[in-house]
């Protein structure tokens, strides 16, 4: 029993330590920008030593993809739970109004996206590593249009639920890119609805909140 006890304290302490590394990569990388960041930077940052760092972490770039994926995991979460609430059926207009409602657009994250992305594009591994990330966001993103009964309600031209789930990472990514420079989420909310309404309904219906 000792050692089982021991077992489950170091586990709890790894995972906070994770998880505090993450917290503080997170604020440090939108604060200088990924790729002005060292490793010392991030232990200082989180109060841990290279020893924990190198624990949990073979690099920054790794440490960054842990984080991309708490937030494209979040993503298709608040897709799937927006998408869910029409049960079987899927009211395209609807589940509109409820994405652009609760769709993580937080700037800071945004900031530290925009970088890695640009150092992602320098870096063909990295690169792939990246776009695996985001064909697992389009395939959560997917699934749950098909599970939902989209593919009926979706626009012939779209060619299926893969295809849509795209168009939403398309229209995300559109709408973010504005948000970085004006600064003006409402206004990013309002328009991510006139996107996505748009391209799931051919612009053929519209929906009730947006003017």
């Amino acid at each position: 029993m000792a050692v089982e006890e021991t077992t489950r304290r170091v586990t709890r302490r790894r995972v906070r330590t994770r998880a505090d590394l993450l917290d503080a990569a997170f604020a440090v990388f939108a604060a200088k920008g990924f790729g002005r960041v060292s490793i010392e930077e991030v232990c200082e940052a989180a109060g841990y030593s290279r020893g924990a760092f190198y624990s949990n972490f073979a690099t920054l770039d790794e440490l960054f993809f842990a984080l991309y994926r708490q937030r494209a995991d979040l993503i298709a979460e608040q897709v799937a739970g927006a998408l869910a609430l029409d049960g079987p059926d899927l009211d395209v207009p609807a589940a509109v109004d409820r994405v652009s409602e609760v769709l993580l657009l937080d700037r800071e994250w945004l900031l530290v996206k925009t970088d890695f992305l640009v150092h992602a594009a320098r870096d063909p591994a990295v690169a792939r590593t990246l776009l695996e990330h985001r064909a697992r966001l389009r395939g959560a993103i997917a699934d749950r249009l098909a599970r939902a009964g989209g593919a009926a309600a979706l626009p012939p031209a779209l060619g299926g639920v893969e295809s849509a789930a795209r168009a939403v990472v398309a229209a995300y990514d559109g709408v973010t890119v504005q948000l970085l420079l004006d600064r003006d989420t409402g206004r990013a909310r309002t328009w991510l609805g006139h996107l996505l309404t748009a391209l799931l309904t051919d612009g053929a219906t519209g929906t009730g909140s947006h003017p």
